[in-house]
């Protein structure tokens, strides 16, 4: 559990996979999952509860959700052997909360494993260690944004590098996302999910 339970302050800085809130002068980045993302989107002022995951015991990094219950998932998830904060936030950013908690309780293997990163032994843990304890979760996308084309796969491409996959197979994987699937730029989020079906 992280020493800092929320941090609340201006939105100086938002991408669909980090934020940056400045409070008292400070400016704390936080990695983000689209959910959080959408529901920020028409905020200038934002709460956000914090958890921290040591990659080394000198390298913390720090996760933001829009509201506890997304981060009590992402500690459920977390807790996992095999799932790291990267994977947790990908596994929130692909699917929403409800259709996480759908998955494993219906033991929903294929669905955990279409998420980059998660093969069938890990997605298999997942649905062992938490089957009937994620609850009811409600919530996943819903906002809708209407920046310009560009804007949406520039967006799109940089919350797709910061979730850690490299830069022309992201490019690609948007583009077959366009044209392929008929995703609209209209939607940043929808974007960013149907382009991470195609890794």
């Amino acid at each position: 559990m992280s020493l800092i339970h929320y941090i609340k302050g201006h939105i100086t800085s938002r991408q669909p996979a980090h934020i940056v809130l400045e409070s008292h002068g400070i400016g704390y980045g936080l990695l983000i999952s689209l959910n959080t993302y959408t529901k920020l989107q028409e905020q200038t002022e934002a709460q956000l509860f914090v958890e921290s995951v040591y990659v080394r015991d000198d390298n913390p990094k720090y996760y933001g959700f829009a509201d506890e219950e997304e981060l009590e998932l992402f500690r459920k998830l977390i807790s996992v052997s095999g799932v790291g904060g990267a994977s947790a936030l990908l596994m929130l950013s692909s699917m929403s909360a409800s259709e996480i908690a759908g998955a494993v309780n219906t033991a929903n293997v294929a669905a955990l494993k279409s998420v980059k990163g998660i093969g069938e032994k890990t997605a298999q843990r997942i649905v062992v260690d938490l089957k009937g304890k994620l609850g009811r979760h409600e919530g996943g996308i819903s906002s809708i944004i209407t920046p310009s084309y560009n804007k949406n796969k520039d967006e799109a491409l940089l919350a797709l590098i910061t979730l850690g996959f490299p830069k022309v197979a992201a490019e690609k994987a948007i583009e077959k996302a366009i044209k392929q699937q008929g995703v609209a730029t209209t939607k940043v989020d929808e974007l960013i999910k149907a382009a991470l079906k195609n890794f």
